[in-house]
C-alpha cells in the first residue's frame, strides 16, 4: 500500500514538474564520458536504475533508491533525467549520515533527497543552460554553465548524458541537498 501511494506521489510530482519551466536549448561543449561509467552500463536499452544497479560507482545511491523505495517509479517510462552521485560523492556527506538515511524511520527524508536529484524530461548537455528548473522534489535546482562545465547547485557533471531506455544520467560529483 505504501508502495503504490509513493508512485501515485511520484506520478503527481512529475505531472507538477512538467507544468513548471524547462531549461531551454543551448549549445555547450557536452562532457566526455569518463570511465566512471562503463561501457556496459551506456546500454540504452537498460532502464536508468538498471544503469546505476550495473556500476559500482552507484551502489551506494542503488542502496538508496532501494531503501526509498523509489526502484519501480525510477524504473518507468519517464522519460527523466537523473544527476546520479557517485559513491565518493555519498562518501564525502558527514560521517553517518547515509547510514542514517537509509533507516526505514528516514525513509521521508530520502524519498526528497533523490527526487531532487530527478527531472522529468530527457535533458541532455546539450540542452542545459543556466538557470533553474523544479526536480521531482518540487524544489529548484540551479543551472550554471561556464567554459563547458555544468554545475547544478554546487555539484559538477563528471560525466553526461549516460543513455537509459527511460531518459538520462548525468554523473556529478556532490550529493545535492533540498531545503528542509
Amino acid at each position: 500500500m505504501k508502495t503504490a501511494a509513493r508512485i501515485v506521489a511520484f506520478t503527481a510530482l512529475t505531472g507538477f514538474a512538467l507544468g513548471m519551466p524547462t531549461v531551454a536549448m543551448a549549445e555547450m561543449e557536452t562532457t566526455e564520458k569518463s570511465a566512471v561509467v562503463s561501457q556496459a552500463a551506456t546500454d540504452s536499452a537498460m532502464t536508468i536504475v538498471e544503469v546505476a544497479a550495473g556500476n559500482e560507482t552507484f551502489s551506494t545511491l542503488v542502496a538508496a533508491v532501494k531503501a526509498a523505495d523509489l526502484v519501480e517509479a525510477l524504473s518507468a517510462e519517464g522519460p527523466f533525467t537523473v544527476f546520479a552521485p557517485t559513491n565518493d560523492a555519498f562518501a564525502a556527506l558527514p560521517a553517518g549520515t547515509v547510514e542514517s538515511l537509509l533507516l526505514p524511520e528516514n525513509k521521508d527524508k530520502l524519498v526528497k533527497i533523490l527526487t531532487y536529484h530527478v527531472v522529468p524530461g530527457k535533458i541532455t548537455a546539450a540542452q542545459v543552460q543556466s538557470g533553474e528548473v523544479a526536480s521531482l522534489a518540487g524544489e529548484a535546482l540551479t543551472f550554471k554553465v561556464k567554459d563547458g562545465k555544468v554545475k547544478v547547485n554546487k555539484a559538477t557533471v563528471i560525466s553526461a548524458d549516460v543513455d537509459a531506455s527511460n531518459g538520462v544520467i548525468h554523473v556529478i560529483d556532490q550529493v545535492i541537498l533540498p531545503p528542509m
